[in-house]
Formats: structure tokens, sequence, C-alpha cells
């Protein structure tokens, strides 16, 4: 992917038309004191118009653009994890397609269990399904990264259950991105950055003649991980009050390395000299190469019979590349013809996604009328490099396309508002009601034969090698699937004042999927102001998640020799013969019930919001772990299906109890000759219980019967996001100068294991980010600042569970390990 030929072009094309706009301004959608008092109207949580996020029955947050803007590492949902304390993002690496589309999750739960909207519609979701040990396995999630930071208004995050609002996946809460809509205007932006650290880890002592001894631990510098990116925005008139707001970024990042030390023996037989002189840190673990191009346009338009046209339309191309673990030079894995000095097998995946919506807003017998019809896609494309199919000998390729998947999304919505005068009411009774109908397709592409197939070269002594590309054996045949739903839903919301300090508001909503059935789910919520300052607000609802079509039909199968004979070890669709021999069913959808209590405070430039949240999930949808105990495979040949080793598949059954506390403070400081300050601090409590597990009657007639889930997927439910976890900034102003100073503080993460005896925990940590920044003339401003400032780490996984030193870090890690980020700015308004 080369853009950046294209990227002048457009940069060029924007310099001109800024150059041709009459007007030099610099549009900002939320106000300097609305981001700190919260008064910022909001779009979420209710179908009231002109309600704020402070007097709403449910906690909503608002995050402005320039809270977005003011953060080195230039990514939507790291921008979102550093200001909103229930949400975490954590950086997982060695972990296939999720290194390049990562999962953020909300109040603890899985990542498919928040949905995102933009400008107030459903997002379709991400094709990858993640299957590895990471934080959100099993889970399709939408990438908020396809949204670049420079087409975003603000993001509203409702923390409360929203099913009867909007339908599937808003079981923790919403995510609501509005785009930036303005008629004029503009800027354009680069940023140049690179991580500036030192990390320290164990070492395990070497034994083998020739391999440097570099004492108990060993630390590292690193100036690596250099990214820049260009961006602009340009607002556009269209006729007398109508916009078209374009936006267009670019982005260059190199990877970073932080393995450690790899101590083992690297070549066959007795080397010293060699042994001496390979570099030992051979692996990559941390952020992966990137480029990426994306693009966003908004619009609306107001007709002369007082309709309103509006849309939006954007496109990502991203192409990734990061590690699997390097292959030794006499590892059994490689042809060392090929590789003498083994190798470090790669992921090269390509990622296209695109979407267009366009709607109208318009009055019918006085109903505020809205329709609209918008299309995603979702791809993802494997290219697997600088490795080897071993089966075909030194007659191997070294990079193979391995196939791919994609996931498309059809969304029609009509919905009418009205007010209705009653009597006995304090506010018109706010009557919405509406339909929607989606579309879903899934499919799987197979890979060349060289990546998936089996060449029957042996290994040295003489048994069966594994078939395909080393690191991601590409999809085969077999594999290649197309499939799609449909779903309808309508729904009733109803919200008035009963009194002057009481409001009540109540939703229902149906819908059929043509997959799994129907559901019905319905939400009552309250508020009651005691006074101008101080109010109580609660809420109750039910609410429930479709099993994606990832779920349902992501298959992949690879072939192991157990004893010289092959067995194809497979990721099953729930409806594949094998997998219904192991017991497995249609999946249905997750269910849920959501209580929340809070209070609100308002004095001045001060509030101060404490919402205590339960959420309870009964048959949440997991994968399960390998079925392939040489008891499963006899249970399957007695079943008649010779030849198969067993695998994994989809299933329903796990239920937990998620039960925490949120607390956010905001303050606007009077006026000094310091210039204005202004804080927002936040904390989030949170503690997940693992109340049933599932569990299947045919395998549990085996002896010993095998585990669907295992414990260190229950712990990873319970204890592999922060038990607490508390934000603080302040914003600074004196004319031109400006500042950012912001901390957040992660707390215990448990990094688990089936066996007790190896879980280790990650103690808490705090990382403080810094940006300083220079406006001339309202037009050019400059910053400069680090996230991550004082360059904090992980704690380091204990030696006996790094034993190739390629991980010395754990995935689990909830800000991810690459250490300090510097960088700088510039950024000219017209």
């Amino acid at each position: 992917m080369k853009f950046k030929t294209i990227l002048l072009a457009a940069a060029a094309t924007v310099a001109v038309s800024a150059g041709a706009s009459a007007a030099w301004a610099q549009e900002d959608t939320t106000t300097a004191e609305d981001a700190r008092t919260m008064e910022t109207v909001v779009t979420i949580g209710t179908r009231v118009a002109n309600r704020s996020a402070l007097d709403t029955a449910a906690p909503v947050d608002v995050v402005s653009a320039e809270a977005i803007q003011s953060i080195g590492v230039g990514e939507l949902n790291q921008a979102l994890a550093v200001n909103l304390p229930a949400l975490n993002f954590p950086r997982p690496a060695l972990a296939d397609g999720t290194d390049s589309i990562r999962p953020a999750a909300l109040r603890g739960l899985a990542p498919d269990q928040t949905l995102v909207l933009v400008n107030g519609k459903r997002r379709h979701t991400a094709a990858l399904v993640n299957v590895n040990g990471t934080i959100g396995r099993g889970a399709s999630a939408v990438d908020l990264n396809t949204v670049p930071n420079l087409a975003v208004g603000g993001v509203e995050v409702l923390r409360d259950g929203a099913s009867a609002l909007y339908g599937s996946d808003a079981i923790a809460g919403v995510v609501n991105v509005r785009l930036r809509d303005a008629r004029e205007g503009g800027a354009v932006a680069a940023s140049y950055g690179w991580r500036e650290t030192e990390y320290t880890v164990p070492v395990i002592t070497p034994t083998t003649a020739g391999v440097p001894n570099p004492g108990p631990e060993v630390s590292r510098k690193r100036s690596d991980g250099h990214t820049y990116t260009i961006a602009g925005w340009k607002g556009l008139s269209l006729g007398e009050d109508g916009f078209l707001t374009v936006t267009g970024e670019y982005k260059d990042q190199r990877h970073t390395r932080r393995s450690g030390y790899d101590h083992r023996q690297q070549y066959p037989g007795s080397q010293p000299a060699a042994e001496a002189e390979i570099g030992r840190f051979n692996a990559w673990t941390g952020e992966p190469e990137l480029e990426q191009l994306s693009l966003f346009a908004n619009a609306g338009y107001n007709l002369a019979n007082g309709a309103e046209l509006y849309g939006w339309a954007s496109f990502q191309d991203r192409e990734t590349i990061s590690a699997g673990f390097f292959r030794r030079a006499l590892d059994d894995r490689n042809t060392i013809q090929i590789y003498p000095n083994g190798f470090l097998p790669k992921i090269n995946p390509t990622t296209t996604d695109y979407s267009a919506l366009g709607g109208m807003r318009f009055d019918v017998a006085g109903w505020e009328a809205d329709a609209s019809l918008g299309y995603g896609s979702n791809k993802m494309e494997f290219q697997i490099i600088d490795t080897l199919n071993r089966s075909l000998g030194t007659a191997s390729g070294t990079s193979f396309d391995a196939g791919g998947f994609e996931h498309t999304q059809l969304v029609a919505n009509l919905g009418f508002i009205k007010g209705f005068a009653i009597d006995g009411l304090a506010s018109d009774l706010n009557v919405a009601w509406g339909a929607e109908a989606r579309q879903e397709t899934y499919e799987i592409t197979a890979g060349e034969p060289d990546s998936y197939r089996n060449g029957g070269v042996l290994l040295p002594g003489g048994g069966a090698t594994a078939s395909g590309a080393q690191v991601f054996p590409g999809f085969r045949p077999e594999n290649e699937l197309e499939e799609d739903r449909t779903a309808i839903g309508v729904y009733l919301d109803l919200e008035a004042n009963v009194t002057d300090a009481l409001l009540v508001s109540g939703a229902v909503r149906g819908e059929s999927y043509s997959d799994f059935g129907e559901t019905l789910t319905g939400k009552l919520a309250a508020r009651y102001d005691i006074n101008d300052a101080f109010a109580l607000r609660g809420s109750i609802q039910n609410g429930f998640r479709a099993p994606s079509l990832q779920q349902q039909f992501f298959t992949t199968t690879s072939t192991n020799f157990i004893n010289g004979i092959p067995f194809d070890i497979t990721t099953f669709t729930v409806d594949d013969p094998i997998a219904r021999a192991l017991g497995s069913e249609d999946l249905d959808a997750e269910t849920s019930i959501n209580y929340a209590a809070g209070a609100v405070f308002q004095a001045g430039a001060f509030n101060l919001t404490v919402d205590a949240y339960r959420i309870d999930v009964e048959d949440r949808i997991v994968l399960s772990e390998n079925l392939t105990a040489p008891n499963v495979r006899a249970f399957l040949v007695s079943q008649g299906f010779i030849g198969a080793g067993g695998g994994r598949f989809f299933l329903n059954g796990v239920d937990t109890e998620t039960t925490g506390v949120d607390v956010i403070a905001n303050y606007a400081f009077p006026e000094t000759a310091l210039g204005s300050f202004s804080a927002t601090l936040g904390a989030n409590f949170n503690k997940t219980e693992v109340t049933a597990i599932p569990a299947i009657p045919v395998l549990t007639g085996l002896t010993p019967p095998p585990v669907l889930f295992a414990r260190t997927n229950i712990l990873t439910f319970e204890e592999g996001a922060p038990k607490d976890k508390f934000t603080g900034q302040v914003n600074w102003e004196n004319g031109p100068f400006a500042a950012t100073f912001r901390a957040v503080r992660y707390g215990e993460v448990l990094v688990p294991s089936n066996t007790p005896s190896l879980d280790y925990t990650l103690s808490p940590k705090t990382l403080i980010d810094l940006e300083a920044r220079y406006t001339w003339n309202d037009l050019v401003t400059l910053s400069v600042g680090a996230d991550n400032i004082l360059d904090e780490y992980p704690d380091a996984a204990p030696f006996n569970l790094n034993s190739t030193g390629n991980t010395p870090f754990s995935t689990y890690s909830p800000f991810g390990y690459s250490g300090r980020f510097v960088y700088t700015r510039a950024t000219v308004n017209f």
C-alpha cells in the first residue's frame, strides 16, 4: 500500500480549498466550558431533544474532540481508554489478526457486549473473531480505530444497558461517535513520534557453549515504533445552510520490539562461534508495523420544504505486519537450507473497511420522522510472509496467500417522535416509535494450496510434519462459506416529567432473527431532582446480544500428526457434523438483566456523578477448549469420523454477575492570573464472577470428561481486567499557551493459568501523559508531549513462564508494553 503520492495530492487540494475560503475560522463543536461541565446536549440514552448529560436518567459521558486529539498515540480507542475509567483497551501482541484489530471493553464485559453507533446509527462489526488467548476471546467487535480522530466532533458513552432502545449488543452500554459537522474552516495536522524507552526482564542462565551470559536480568534501551501521521479536515458549504465535512488521514507506524533474551541453543550440533554472534533478541512483540489510509465525509442539507437530508461515508485501507514466535535454525519446523539462521514468521493482513449511509428527517402529520439506509463492510485478507511450509521441504515458498473473511451489514431505520400534552404531567409525553431491518453476511475465502496443504516431506527423524504455512496455515476450500441472516425490530419509547422533580422513561423492543428466533426487551428508568443541586437516578432492564455470524460460522483447520497419524484439528461451525457429535447446538442469544442506581450533584462549576450497577448475563457465548484428548478422538471414531482429531466450537452456557461503581467529577476553577484550569477525576470499581459454566451430556459421559471452559478462561472473565481504574486530567490555558496533564492508574490484574501455581499478578501501575501547546495567531498550533512519560511497564513474566525469551510481558496488560511515546505535532487551522 503506497499512498504517499495520493496523500500529497490530497493535502494540496485541501490547501487550495483553504486558500479559496473567505472565512478563516477554527470550528469547535464542543466548547471548553461544555467539556468541563457536561452541559453538552446528548443524543443517546434519551430521545428527548436538548437534554444535557447531567439531566439524563442514565449516566452518559461526553468526551470532547479536544480531549480526543490531545494524545500522542492517535487512535480513537486509546483516546477513549485514557479518558473513561470504565473502558479498557489492552494492546495485545502475538495474537494473529488481533494485533491488527484490537478490541475495547466497557465495564469488564466482552467487547461485543457494547453497541457502537455513528451519529446515532448502528456501526458494522469487524470480520475478525478473536480466537487467541486475549481479553475478548471469542468476540467480534466494532473497530473504532477505523474512525480518524479529526473526523470526530465528540463521543458519547452511555454507561447503562440499552437493548430496549437500540437492540442487540447494548448490554454493557453504548458508544456513539458524533462526526464533525462544519460548513467552513478546516485544519491540516502533521505529527511525528516514537518510543523512547528502557525495559528490564529476567534471563534464564544459558547452558549452551558460546551463548553470552548477560546475568540474571537484562535492561534494554530502545528507540523504535517511529510513527508519522498527516491528517486534515475541511468544511464546505452546501446551499444556504447545508454542509459537507471531509476528513483524511494517512498513518505510517514502524513496529516495536519488546522481546526478552533468548538463552537457547540456536544451531544444530556444537557451533560456539555462531552461538556467540547471533542476535539474542530475536522476536517481535509489541506494536505492529502499520500503514493506513482513512477517509470520512459527513454531510447535511436542508430542503425547501423543511426536510433535512443527511449522510456520511467512510473508507479505510490498513496493512499491518506482526510476528509469531521465532523458529530457531535447529527447530524441526525450519528448513535450514532456506533459513540457515532460523526465521521469524510474520502475519501481514490487509483490512479494507468502508461504509455509507443516507437518510432524511422530515415532518409527517405532526411527527418528526427519520428514515435512513446504511451499508458497511469489513474485509480481512491474510498474507503470511518470511515463513515456509515445512512439509514442502526446500521447494517451499516464503510467502503465502492464506485467504480471509468479510462481514457486511445493511440496515434500514424508520423512526417517529412526537410530544403530547397530557393533563397531570409536568411536561409533554415524548413518544418515540419505529422499526429497524438488518441483513448481515459473512464469507470465508480459501488461500492458495501451498498455504494449507501437506507436501509429504518428513521430519529429520522420519516423522510427518504439520501442514501449511508456519504461524498461520491458510483457510482450506472446505472452510469456504457464505452465510447470511436477517433481523427485524420494532420499539416504543416513552418519557415525561411526571412532576417537576420526577422524570420517568420506559421502552420496549421486540426483534425477530432468521437464525435463532425472537426476543423481547424492556427498560424502566427514573430520575428525581431533590433540589437544583442533587438528584437520584436509577434503571432496570433486560437485554440481549444475538450470536454473531462470525461465532456461528468461523472455521479453520490444521493437520496435526499424532504418533505419525494425521488428524484434522478444526475450529468447527456449530452445525458441523463433528461438532454435533461432540454435542454442539445452535447458538442462542445471550440475555442480561441490568440494575443501576446513582446520584448527581451540581454546584456552580463543580459536578459529581456516582453510579452503581449490577449486570447479570446468562448463556454467554464462548469458544470451547480444544477437545483433542485420546478419549475424544476414540469417541469420534466410534461415531464414524475417521481421521478427525477433534477441535473446538462456540457454545452458550457461561453465566456471569458483574457489579461495580463509576465515579466522575468535573470542576472548572475560577480564572486566575496564571490562566484557566479545569479538572476531571474518574474511577471505576468492577468485579465479575462466573456463576455457571457449560456442560454437554455426551462429553460428561467420557472418562475423564474433557474440560469445556477451563480455569484460564474463567479467571480471564473474573480477574483479567483491572479491579479498579482511576483517571485524572487537568487542562490549562493562558493566552496562546495551553497544556494537558493526565494520569491513569490501572489496578491489579491476574494472568491466569490452568495450573494455579503458574498464576501471577500484574501490580497496579500509574501512567502519566503530558502535552504542551502554543498557538500563534489562532492559526498555527505547535504541540509537544509524551504518553507514559515515566516509561512504565507491566511486571515481567517469571522466567519459568517465558522459557523462550520471546514473551517477557503478558497480553493481559491493560495498557500494553511498548513504553514511553514522545511526539510533536503541528496544526494549521483555516
